[in-house]
């Protein structure tokens, strides 16, 4: 039996388990969870550090290592991940309606977990904790699956989750890592229907392709950012540029950082220029559509990178006739991940809101915000860029199904 396999049984059976927990036992376990990588902070950091150095010696980018990379604040946003999501309402059991037939059943619809979920994810450590607490609150037991390049930091940091879980009273088993980072094993685990419930790919569109063309387990597709903001003709020059400044340069390696910035053509020969002199002192690389280089020196834009998720300090600019045009670009190119408006019209904001079909849709607002623990869900699995069955920022509520449940008193039907 390959480790894949057994793995993919003991997560299988924990979800026997994880179901039946009350809420009051999975918050203690999550307390330990915490406390548990509080006690390793060392140990996880020392083996973070070995990651980045590798990364670093494949000569691999900066904004790329900005994703892998671990320190003392991002330790602590992990233990506050942990304490946010345990003061969570538990969604397992909630009952969203009740009614009564006229035969005298009682029938109601109550959230149930889904069972033993399977992550892959490309990078980011943090994503570890964020999938085994939503995961595990949920009532559902996970397999994990990260890169290669944060295998040592995914060793450690499952390991202080083990530590908690065990100490809490709960199968170790209810998160597992598989520690083999090849190909062929993903190729392995999206095969594993008789375990798994469900896949959630998080990474890049190749990653997040593959899994779709390849999985006979059913798949939540996250990731991929394509993020647009548009500068309307009435929007506030200095307010619009912070916040172009905040969505690509806050972590650029990120999927709700913008990537192309749209601009109304009456104000293109302003805004343009004062655009670019601020992103050029952070060294961030514009490459401009042929109207948007009469106004500011940057490189030539290509059909290709419309459809470009950067990752990185890179930008496409993009001069436009008005809002109708802006949305037909965003509907063209997105990735229907997150799409912004800034403007001091409402009629446009109201149209921008309707006619975008994005997951996360802003007025005036930083893309940057489109994160689970933004939102008040305490942390997240991935932003859903698809429609069925969740879409946006996946939480707790979005790791639920439902169930039916019928109460009656020797009823047969007629």
């Amino acid at each position: 039996m390959s480790e894949l396999k057994a793995k993919g049984i003991k997560v299988f059976e924990a979800s026997k388990i994880l179901r039946l927990a009350s809420t009051h036992s999975k918050n203690a376990a999550l307390k330990a969870i915490a406390n548990a990588i509080e006690d390793n902070r060392k140990n996880i950091l020392k083996a973070n550090a070995e990651d980045v150095s590798n990364a670093r010696s494949k000569g691999i980018r900066e904004s790329l290592i900005d994703r892998l990379s671990l320190n003392a604040a991002r330790i602590d946003a992990m233990i506050k991940a942990c304490d946010d999501v345990a003061l969570l309402s538990d969604p397992v059991g909630e009952v969203d309606k009740t009614w009564i037939q006229k035969d005298g059943l009682r029938i109601s619809r109550e959230r149930v977990p889904l069972g033993a979920i399977g992550i892959i994810y490309e990078s980011r450590p943090n994503v570890t904790v964020d999938a085994s607490i939503l995961a595990f609150k949920s009532g559902n037991s996970v397999l994990l699956k990260g890169g290669s390049d944060a295998i040592n930091s995914n060793k450690a940091i499952v390991a202080a989750i083990k530590s908690g879980l065990s100490i809490a009273g709960f199968p170790e088993d209810c998160v597992e890592l598989v520690e083999d980072t090849s190909r062929e094993t993903v190729s392995e685990m999206l095969k594993m229907r008789d375990y798994l419930s469900l896949i959630i790919p998080r990474g890049g569109a190749g990653l997040i392709k593959f899994v779709v063309e390849n999985s006979t387990v059913p798949v939540i597709e996250t990731g991929t950012g394509n993020c647009h903001i548009y500068v309307d003709h009435s929007a506030d020059f200095a307010k619009s540029i912070d916040i172009i400044v905040n969505a690509k340069t806050q972590r650029p390696g990120t999927c709700n950082a913008v990537e192309t910035v749209l601009v109304h053509e009456k104000i293109a020969g302003a805004f343009i220029p004062q655009l670019q002199s601020v992103l050029s002192k952070m060294r961030v690389e514009l490459r401009g559509c042929e109207r948007s280089r009469r106004f500011a020196q940057m490189l030539p834009v290509t059909e290709e990178d419309f459809y470009t998720e950067f990752l990185d300090l890179i930008m496409a600019v993009k001069v436009v006739k008005d809002v109708h045009e802006a949305v037909e670009h965003i509907e063209r190119y997105s990735s229907h991940h997150s799409e912004a408006i800034l403007t001091e019209d409402y009629s446009n904001a109201r149209y921008f809101l309707n006619a975008i079909d994005s997951a996360v849709v802003y007025v005036n607002a930083s893309t940057r915000f489109t994160d689970g623990g933004e939102f008040g869900f305490g942390s997240e699995i991935g932003i859903s860029t698809q429609k069925l069955h969740a879409r946006g920022p996946f939480g707790l509520r979005e790791l639920t199904s439902y169930k039916y449940t019928v109460l009656g008193d020797y009823q047969v039907r007629e």
